[in-house]
């Protein structure tokens, strides 16, 4: 009976890593992407080519140069409206502008991740408590509105492009950065009027998600369509999922270690 069992216990842990010393990292996931359950590998470079098309980012073969878990630009879920997607972009590319040091938002994907997410549980709240009575909530309490993620974000995309509009006459993506950081700075100020029950909705929550979702977007692991080639973790120089630092790990010298993502 055991020998009709197409993916065993051994397997399993083969895949996962158990059995070269617990599950580190992600590996869990790492192992069980690309195979079968029926034990055979899938070609998901094949696969991950066909989708989407355009430029694709994200290197996870650990040299930061491209591979198999590649992102494809047209790639997206949840922004189907172009115009949108450009409004966030430009939007998270002034809370973490390209530099000196390395890219910004844009360069670093941070608005794909953000896609990502608001098509998934995060966006729709879907492990919270969503019920009301609804009341204005203190800064330790976290989310209190009656929207959804999702529901927010497009109202707050709504709302960077009427403002934009109505005082310039331009799309907020076309705008100067001046100008953009003008209306950014009353969304954070709370003194853009979302026309929803101020206990439930503000533009100032709208800013706080929004910058939070870029630093992630900046920072995540490169599987989240951000991070681009790991350049994120390059300008903070963290090494990533390195499998062991029993090489270097005694040596009193600060080592620069090329990251690794989850899969490297």
């Amino acid at each position: 009976m055991a020998d009709e069992k197409q993916f065993s216990r051994r397997d399993f842990l083969k895949t996962t890593g158990v059995a070269t010393g617990g599950i580190i990292g992600g590996s869990l996931l790492g192992g069980l992407i690309g195979f079968n359950l029926d034990g055979k590998s899938s070609d998901s470079s094949k696969d991950s080519s066909d989708q989407g098309g355009g430029d694709s980012h994200g290197g996870h073969d650990g040299n930061g140069d491209g591979g198999m878990f590649n992102v494809p630009d047209k790639g997206r879920v949840f922004f189907e409206n172009d115009a949108d997607f450009a409004t966030i972009e430009a939007a998270m590319e002034r809370i973490f502008p390209e530099t000196d040091v390395g890219p910004g938002a844009k360069g670093l994907g941070a608005a794909y991740f953000l896609d990502g997410q608001l098509a998934g549980a995060y966006g729709f709240n879907s492990k919270e408590y969503m019920q009301g009575p609804f009341h204005e909530g203190l800064p330790t309490q976290g989310y209190q509105s009656h929207l959804n993620r999702a529901e927010y974000f497009r109202l707050g995309v709504k709302k960077l492009q009427e403002e934009a509009k109505s005082r310039h006459d331009e799309s907020f993506s076309q705008l100067d950065e001046k100008k953009q950081d003008e209306i950014l700075k009353d969304f954070q100020e709370g003194k853009v009027d979302f026309g929803v029950p101020k206990s439930t909705a503000t533009s100032s929550y709208f800013f706080t998600m929004l910058r939070s979702a870029t630093l992630e977007g900046a920072y995540c692991d490169p599987i989240y369509h951000g991070n681009r080639n790991m350049e994120g973790w390059k300008m903070k120089q963290f090494p990533g999922h390195q499998h062991s630092y029993l090489d270097v790990i005694e040596s009193d010298e600060f080592m620069d270690i090329e990251p690794l993502p989850n899969f490297g």
